[in-house]
């Protein structure tokens, strides 16, 4: 039976930003993804947002992956040439009722170390953006937007020129624990043929399917159930009257209908939340766009544009959150099983990492080497 240093799953952000941190120790690196290619899932459906940090609980994973990996992401795009943008963001209360909540919004984000917000008046907010409709604001410099693919094939290059490999249309079926060699993967390619690998550090990076795979390992007492919700974007015909991203106060997880823009100055809206209790695994999963979604999208949108023609929304594509609590549970923190967690030594499972995820990608790479016993010398 063959086997490596390390195997990280997923060729994701996540993954890819874990393997690329495993061979930047130089250990013997491959990364597995079952696609054809890489970013397939959650990494290629989502808004492409850096994060600045406002909206998680104080000393959560989330604030401080979030705060952390802002900064390492920033500092990656300019070195490797990732096409980015710091463009900022206005998180706007739409009615006077909601201002107690964006002062609550504030403390927390100033909490959480974010310390370069801006409280504006509906006046100063109209002369930043003419278009919109707010009672107040609150400017965050630091928000951006990111070429994601470019990223993560940024993070590929980094992997293979230290040695690391990706193989892609390979699946992982389970993994079990070898007193000898650590863990050992059981693996099927898109030939049907079964294959064996040993390594002694093992990264779940699958996404929507990390609680199944958890499930089939050694540390499956412990897996959580999988939930999925689908959020859908609409893309804007014509060019928006806006240059920063615009989003409403947030409701728990969901961060409601936002206007963002992708580098080409394009606006799209979403991602609107659809829970999907019925769906069990992923490959129940339809991605298609129901063009009746619209209507609650030109109700939300016109609380802080009202301009905001008739007919002016397009279906553009959709993503799945892959969550690990219910609808009517709270939103919890990023969930990072490691050996000190389920005591299986070498493997750490990434549950559940949802928004911020693609901000914090770095830095659960680090903390992901911190749960294997292992340093990085690298961001």
């Amino acid at each position: 039976m063959d086997s490596v240093d390390a195997v990280v799953i997923g060729a994701g952000v996540l993954g890819l930003a874990c393997g690329r941190a495993l061979a930047l120790l130089g250990l013997e690196t491959l990364v597995l993804e079952r696609e054809r290619a890489i970013g397939q899932g959650v990494s290629g459906r989502n808004s492409e947002v850096i994060h600045a940090g406002l909206y998680y609980p104080p000393g959560s994973l989330k604030a401080r992956l979030c705060r952390q990996g802002r900064d390492q992401l920033y500092a990656l795009c300019a070195s490797h040439g990732v096409a980015h943008q710091r463009c900022g963001k206005l998180v706007v209360a739409t009615d006077d009722d909601q201002l107690a909540g964006l002062r609550e919004l504030q403390a927390r984000a100033e909490a959480n170390g974010v310390d370069d917000l801006r409280w504006l008046s509906g006046a100063e907010a109209q002369a930043l953006e003419p278009q919109l409709r707010c009672c107040a604001a609150l400017l965050s410099p630091s928000t951006g937007i990111v070429d994601s693919h470019g990223l993560m094939l940024a993070l590929q290059g980094d992997l293979e020129r230290a040695g690391g490999q990706l193989a892609l249309q390979t699946r992982v079926l389970s993994i079990a624990e070898d007193q000898g060699q650590g863990q050992v993967l059981r693996m099927t390619t898109t030939e049907g043929s079964e294959m064996l690998l040993a390594a002694r550090h093992i990264v779940n990076a699958t996404g929507l399917g990390a609680p199944a795979l958890a499930a089939a390992s050694p540390s499956r007492a412990l897996a959580p159930r999988a939930w999925f919700s689908k959020g859908s974007y609409f893309a804007l015909a014509g060019r928006a009257p806006f240059s920063r991203l615009i989003y409403p106060l947030p409701q728990d997880a969901w961060l409601g209908v936002h206007l963002t823009l992708d580098l080409a100055g394009q606006a799209r809206f979403g991602p609107d939340a659809q829970w999907l209790p019925e769906i069990e695994n992923e490959s129940q999963l339809d991605y298609g766009v129901d063009p009746t979604r619209a209507e609650g999208f030109y109700a939300d949108v016109r609380r802080y544009w009202p301009g905001l023609p008739d007919g002016a929304l397009q279906p553009a594509y959709s993503g799945v959150r892959p969550k690990i609590k219910g609808p009517h549970e709270a939103a919890p923190d990023f969930l990072i099983q490691g050996p000190s967690t389920h005591g299986v030594p070498g493997l750490v499972h990434l549950l559940g990492i949802e928004s911020p995820g693609l901000t914090s990608s770095l830095a659960v790479a680090d903390a992901t080497l911190a749960m294997l016993g292992l340093t990085s010398g690298h961001c």
